[in-house]
Parts: C-alpha cells; sequence; structure tokens
C-alpha cells in the first residue's frame, strides 16, 4: 500500500469521528425521550394547572349584620324639680343598689311645712274625735261631725302632697347598675331634667342588629347569633329575645334585639358589632371555590377533569359564601375540578395536574 492510500484512509477516519463526535453532541443518535414521544403523537401540548376533588362537606347560610351593644337598664338621673344641690351621695363608677340615695335637693322649705302640717293633723284627728264622741251622744248635729271629718281629711291630703314633693328633692337608684360620671356639684342649682348622672346595667348586655327583609320571617325567639367585637378574640354568642313586629320602610330591614350574659363584664356599651345569623346549616353539601366557576348567560358553568382532558359542564348554584358556592346540580362528588388556567381551558384540551387537593382542606 502506498503512501497516499495510507494518508487518504487516515484522513476518512478522522472525519468519521469527527462526524460522530459532533453527532453525539448534536443528540443525531440519541433516541427520543418519551414526554418526547407522547408529545409528538398526542398533538397539542397539555395545560398544567391545578385541581381539587369533590368531598361533600358542612356549608351554612350566614346573614352578616352590623349591630350595636346596648344596655340592659340605663337612664339619665335628673331632679324633678329645682333647687339647690345638698349632698351627693354616690362614688363616680360605683355599684349601686335600687332604691339607695344618691343626691338630695334642698328641702327646708317642704320640711317646715310637713311640721306645720303635722300641729294641724293633730288639731284636726282630736277635733274629729271629739265630735264624733259627741254625736254618737247626739249633743251635735250629723253636719257638724262632717265639717270636722273633711277637715281632717284635707289636712291628711296635704300632708301626702307634702310628703310626695320631698320625694322629689330625693334622687334614688331606680334599678341595681354602675353610676357614671357625675354633671353637677353639690351646691350647684338644678332644674327639672338636667342631668345629674347616668345609670347602666351591664350585666347582661343586649346586642341590636338588622336583617334584610326577605329573611324576617327566619328570625325567631330563641335563635342563636354570633357576633364579633373589637378588642375580644373570640366570637361570642347572642340569644334573640325580641324583634320589632314591623319593618322599617326606610331601610327595609327588620330590627332585632338578643341578649348576651356579660358575666365577664367585657362589653360596653355602645360597642360596633359583627353579627352573623346562620339561616340554614346543610350537612352534605357539594361546594367549590369561587374562581373555580364561569358565568355565563343564563347560569355557569365548570371545568372537569376527565381522561387527562378538560370537559365542560353546566351547573346551577345555591348558596354562597366568601370564598365558597354550592353546586345544586351539574357535579357529584368525587370529580376532579379544574380551579386554575380558567381562562386558557377549552373543552377537550389535554391537561397536566401539578396540584391536587380536595374541598375539605
Amino acid at each position: 500500500m502506498n503512501k497516499n492510500l495510507k494518508r487518504l484512509i487516515s484522513i476518512i477516519i478522522i472525519v468519521a469521528v469527527l462526524l460522530v463526535i459532533i453527532g453525539n453532541k448534536a443528540g443525531w443518535f440519541s433516541p427520543a425521550s418519551p414526554q418526547d414521544q407522547q408529545s409528538k403523537s398526542s398533538g397539542p401540548e397539555a395545560l398544567i394547572v391545578s385541581a381539587q376533588i369533590i368531598v361533600p362537606g358542612g356549608l351554612s347560610d350566614v346573614i352578616v349584620s352590623t349591630g350595636s351593644i346596648i344596655a340592659d337598664e340605663q337612664v339619665d338621673l335628673s331632679a324633678e324639680v329645682s333647687g339647690r344641690i345638698t349632698s351627693i351621695r354616690f362614688t363616680e363608677g360605683a355599684y349601686v343598689n335600687k332604691g339607695e340615695l344618691l343626691a338630695t335637693i334642698n328641702d327646708t322649705e317642704l320640711l317646715a311645712h310637713l311640721r306645720k302640717n303635722a300641729y294641724t293633723l293633730k288639731l284636726a284627728e282630736e277635733r274629729e274625735a271629739r265630735q264624733k264622741s259627741l254625736l254618737l251622744k247626739e249633743a251635735v248635729s250629723q253636719e257638724v261631725y262632717d265639717r270636722a271629718l273633711t277637715e281632717l281629711n284635707t289636712v291628711q291630703a296635704e300632708a301626702a302632697l307634702i310628703e310626695a314633693q320631698l320625694l322629689k328633692t330625693r334622687i334614688v337608684a331606680p334599678f341595681n347598675g354602675t353610676i357614671g360620671l357625675r354633671q353637677v356639684s353639690e351646691g350647684a342649682y338644678v332644674t327639672p331634667g338636667q342631668r345629674i348622672a347616668s345609670l347602666t346595667r351591664t350585666v347582661p348586655v343586649k346586642l341590636e342588629f338588622s336583617v334584610p327583609e326577605r329573611f324576617s320571617g327566619s328570625v325567631t325567639k330563641g335563635s342563636k347569633v354570633q357576633f364579633e367585637v373589637e378588642g375580644i378574640d373570640r366570637r361570642l354568642e347572642a340569644v334573640v329575645y325580641a324583634a320589632e313586629p314591623r319593618i322599617d320602610p326606610v331601610t327595609r330591614a327588620l330590627t332585632v334585639r338578643a341578649t348576651y350574659p356579660n358575666s365577664r363584664n367585657e362589653l360596653n356599651p355602645g360597642a360596633y358589632a359583627r353579627v352573623e345569623f346562620i339561616l340554614n346549616h346543610l350537612s352534605e353539601a357539594i361546594t367549590v371555590p369561587a374562581q373555580a366557576l364561569i358565568p355565563e348567560l343564563g347560569g355557569f358553568k365548570i371545568y372537569v377533569y376527565n381522561n387527562g382532558k378538560a370537559a365542560l359542564r353546566n351547573i346551577t348554584v345555591g348558596i354562597r359564601t366568601s370564598n365558597q358556592v354550592q353546586i345544586t346540580t351539574g357535579l357529584n362528588a368525587g370529580d376532579t375540578i379544574i380551579t386554575t388556567g380558567i381562562l386558557q381551558l377549552r373543552d377537550g384540551m389535554p391537561l397536566t395536574i401539578d396540584k391536587l387537593t380536595n374541598t375539605n382542606q
């Protein structure tokens, strides 16, 4: 073999080796991966989505309303007569009992009238007794005795009137409760209706709220409502005890009141409350996330995972909450619904699920 032939064979071998190296790097001789084969055989690329398996669970139809905490009893203590305050017998913020004397108004003149009346009353009683004795002996006429009796009755009525006026100078607690801040001082001159202090009973307290007209028939005496207030990190429960007998013509709502024990004295009248009233509770409801629904004219639709593809279904919705919707027809327990990529989906489109949960999670 001559030198030229040897040189040609060497060049051919070198070129062949280079071609093998380049081909390996370019993947000319690598077998196709299963994913490549699947994508080539299945046509369009599968859309990656998240899905949920339908598992029936509890669902409540709830009315959310705003309410206020009001006192069980509350009154502004005020004078019934004009006069000067002679004594204040309560401490601000203190608890007082029904009938306890809280303040007095100058009653000097009334007491003087009462003493004068006492003398007149004693004289009238003696005169009536004397005339009655004489009448029994027929020493005086019936007319004379009647005048003595009338005088006695008149003096007794005057005494009762003075005592009633004296009661108006004494301000007493009408019920057990807590005294607020006083608005007058001793020596101040007060007039009828002028507020001296407030008296409030806060054990229990009342919760007042409104429900829309269409739900008015669902609120009955004994119904339970849950509510939340600022500063307390738990839900509280009150019991409905009364409602207005008519719908407010302005708001078209029914005003309802419930009572809460407030045994810890943690609620103050005037506080804002967020109220939830449960109309109905379903123990085996089929629910889906609100974002999975597709609103259309005349109803709603939803995508279901079926043999690796998206299937569009017509559904009927029922109760709604803040993030869940009840499905009354169109879905069954165990169905898998698509929750993401809704806008990109088309009926029959291939799908790949990367996250699968259930409706109880």
